[in-house]
């Protein structure tokens, strides 16, 4: 029997939260727990609900998503609460700062159905939703300014090396089975890799790898063509 991921809506505008709903409600699997119109709200109704998945807006009153991500993550009892960001092309910007935030990752607000769908069941599986060619450009570009206050080594210097390749595949957005054929591992053995990177770093999950990989140089800024 497939596990049924729990599901909150957090977007201030009535429409948006009704047209997800219709969509999300006819999936066996996935269930609609609550809804929210701010920030705050997003916040009261993870204490209350504990879902698996936030649909979390970027612009939304009195909170805005960010920093609404940021207070969920640190609440205890909802580190395993996963959010993922709602966002239009105007505020891609914001994406680089809720993933340092917390969020698992991000979407489209134009995204079809079936992206949504699939976005859902990949976060609420623990994986982080990154599409390269919008993550990439966006962390590229975002990263820049930010990678010279990084202490790199510092930083790194709690890995071995296998953990600091897998890392740097872990910021191309490759999965572990990718990993593994990439460094002749098991997917099994790219997944231990990966999640002792995460005790070690401090990584919330593996959005905050990418964004630690970029961060450190491990994963070179290079602007999209």
């Amino acid at each position: 029997m497939t596990e049924l991921v729990k599901v909150l809506l957090a977007d201030d505008q009535v429409l948006v939260r009704a047209g997800f709903r219709v969509l999300l409600d006819v999936e066996d699997d996935i269930d609609v727990v609550g809804e929210a119109a701010t920030g705050a709200e997003a916040i009261e109704r993870c204490r209350e609900s504990r879902p698996d998945v936030v649909l979390m807006d970027i612009r939304m009153p009195d909170l805005d998503g960010i920093e609404a991500t940021r207070r969920i993550a640190a609440i205890p009892g909802l580190e395993r609460v996963k959010v993922l960001i709602l966002t239009t092309y105007d505020t891609e910007e914001y994406v680089f700062d809720a993933l340092e935030a917390g969020a698992s990752g991000f979407l489209l607000k134009d995204a079809g159905p079936q992206e949504l769908l699939h976005a859902i069941r990949v976060v609420a599986a623990g994986e982080a939703l990154l599409a390269p060619k919008i993550t990439r450009r966006l962390i590229a570009q975002f990263t820049a300014a930010r990678a010279a206050h990084q202490v790199a080594e510092d930083r790194l210097g709690v890995l071995t090396q296998r953990e600091r390749e897998v890392l740097a595949l872990v910021g191309t957005g490759l999965s572990n089975a990718e990993i593994g054929a990439a460094l002749s591992l098991s997917p099994a053995t790219a997944k231990t890799h990966v999640s002792r990177a995460m005790i070690k770093l401090g990584a919330r999950d593996r959005a905050q790898l990418v964004v630690i990989a970029y961060q450190t140089g491990l994963v070179s800024a290079r602007p999209m063509a």
